[in-house]
């Protein structure tokens, strides 16, 4: 069965450059480049806690031929999140409830990037009754449920940090997104999102998402993650 056709469209939903993020080797220009040459329909640049204009992106998709979104991965006290339709940072973001009421006033859509970290450890993790109870603390989060949706697939986590997060994303009732979480240009290609309709714009994209008509996507096997039981 083919990964996609004409009516999906496969976006990397997380993604950083230098140096908007300063802990990223790639340009936006040799990220665009990258994405393009993996085969992707569009790419969401999300610098840590700053933002690119819609302009500038927008300069980016006409100057490369590929679709490129501005969003941002903000550090909160829950975790990374990717925000899209924020455009610019405000002190108290680091509070879900802020960001959460932030998101809300403007229409924009959060989502919990790699969950498994501070809520996952692989060696006491390999236990399933140590991993089951990570797991039920991790559900039991009710800043988690503030959140649209959750990256269940990173393409810098390992397999076992993934399918942790899978299993958060089903038992909080979330739809699931793929990202790379590219840092250097190699990286991209791992992970990304699958749409079910067409996205061209910023607010395709947030109405996409708010919907859950998307599922993340494993690029290195071109297969969507299989879901343990909760």
């Amino acid at each position: 069965m083919a990964l996609k056709d004409e009516a999906t469209v496969l976006i990397d939903l997380h993604t950083h450059t230098y140096p908007k993020s300063d802990d990223s080797f790639v340009s936006a220009d040799e990220l665009v480049d990258s994405a393009r040459a993996a085969g992707l329909d569009g790419v969401c640049i999300t610098e840590h806690d700053d933002f690119w204009t819609p302009d500038a992106t927008a300069e980016l998709t006409r100057r490369h031929g590929i679709l490129v979104l501005p969003g941002a991965e903000i550090n909160t006290d829950a975790g990374h999140v990717l925000v899209f339709g924020l455009h610019r940072y405000r002190f108290g973001m680091h509070k879900p409830t802020f960001l959460r009421a932030e998101a809300d006033s403007l229409g924009a859509v959060l989502v919990a990037a790699h969950p498994y970290r501070r809520r996952f450890l692989a060696d006491p993790g390999s236990d399933p009754d140590v991993r089951a109870e990570m797991l039920q603390r991790a559900v039991s989060d009710p800043m988690l449920r503030l959140f649209d949706a959750v990256e269940s697939r990173n393409g810098r986590g390992t397999d076992v940090e993934n399918c942790f997060a899978e299993d958060l994303r089903r038992c909080l009732a979330r739809p699931g997104t793929g990202g790379s979480d590219t840092h250097y240009g190699h990286q991209m290609g791992t992970a990304a999102t699958l749409f079910q309709r067409r996205v061209t714009s910023l607010d395709d994209l947030i109405a996409e998402l708010k919907a859950g008509r998307m599922r993340p996507v494993d690029l290195t096997t071109a297969r969507q993650p299989v879901p343990s039981a909760c």
